[in-house]
């Protein structure tokens, strides 16, 4: 029986800024149907935006956070975003935004707001860890 690899992906790019996210993307996905295991992807710096469930994709590009989403759903692969990137970048989970007065919120299941604590477990449970 061969051993598969089990890998933490890291992404630190916007989903529409270059062509990281995506890459990052089909690697997951591809990695996830060759019966890898994708222990999780973390979303770190500009990478936080890809948790965003604001983002409007025009009906002839590719939906990158849909993608996200079914990649999740289908695999079981955690989607961790770093709290501190996110808020800075206007990207807050229901919760936060309670706790602030803020009426608005744009960070959902199945994307988590996490520390990078969780990166470092991430790291330690993972063959390889792979940035994008």
């Amino acid at each position: 029986m061969k051993i598969m690899s089990s890998f933490a992906l890291v992404i630190t790019s916007a989903p529409f800024s270059q062509q990281n996210a995506y890459s990052a993307y089909r690697f997951a996905l591809a990695a996830a149907q060759s019966k890898h295991s994708i222990n999780g992807i973390f979303f770190y710096q500009s990478g936080a935006l890809n948790g965003s469930s604001l983002q409007i994709t025009p009906s002839d590009e590719f939906d990158l956070y849909a993608a996200w989403l079914k990649l999740s759903q289908q695999y079981r692969v955690p989607l961790m975003v770093c709290v501190s990137a996110a808020i800075k970048r206007g990207i807050t989970t229901a919760e936060d935004a309670q706790e602030t007065d803020n009426p608005h919120f744009s960070l959902a299941a199945p994307f988590e707001s996490v520390g990078l604590g969780e990166l470092a477990i991430l790291i330690s449970c993972s063959d390889r860890l792979i940035q994008f």
